[in-house]
């Protein structure tokens, strides 16, 4: 017999579960997690896939942020305003939405990043320290499988 595992229901619950540990933490006197995006241009797939990471967010009791870029950015602009994000205390973590302008770099841009702020994890550190089974970020669409997997307990 065939079972079909149902992601959007399985993400609902985890989103869910998280909501709860969020609003147990800020109970508690903790920090509210913070996610940022920065979206370079108009690229539709792009901002509907970052509309879902801050509604996403919003259901998991997170804070979110949305910085909207120019496509016409110069990377030196971009890697500047990812360097505000990795210094910024109130931000815990933070993406670069891909695909960027033909004129940025997108190994430079992800190797800005630093690793414990990559949420999406592609930075070389984060991908090592996945290949030897560390604490890291992992890409989220190989862990979204892996969670949907460990809830339909295969």
């Amino acid at each position: 017999m065939m079972q079909i595992l149902d992601g959007k229901q399985t993400a609902e619950k985890l989103q869910t579960a998280l909501a709860q540990e969020v609003a147990q933490i800020q109970k508690n006197g903790g920090k509210i997690p913070h996610l940022a995006a920065i979206l370079v241009g108009n690229d539709t797939a792009s901002t509907t896939y970052v509309n879902g990471k801050v509604k996403a967010c919003e259901k998991a009791g997170f804070l979110s942020s949305l910085v909207h870029l120019s496509d016409s950015i110069s990377e030196n602009t971009l890697l500047e305003k990812i360097a505000e994000l990795n210094n910024n205390p109130e931000i815990d973590g933070f993406i670069v939405q891909l695909p960027l302008p033909k004129h940025i770099d997108p190994e430079k841009v992800t190797q800005a990043i630093i690793p414990a702020k990559d949420v999406d994890g592609f930075h070389p550190v984060n991908v090592g320290r996945m290949a030897k089974n560390q604490p890291c970020y992992i890409s989220a669409t190989p862990f979204g499988i892996l969670k949907l997997l460990e809830a339909y307990q295969i």
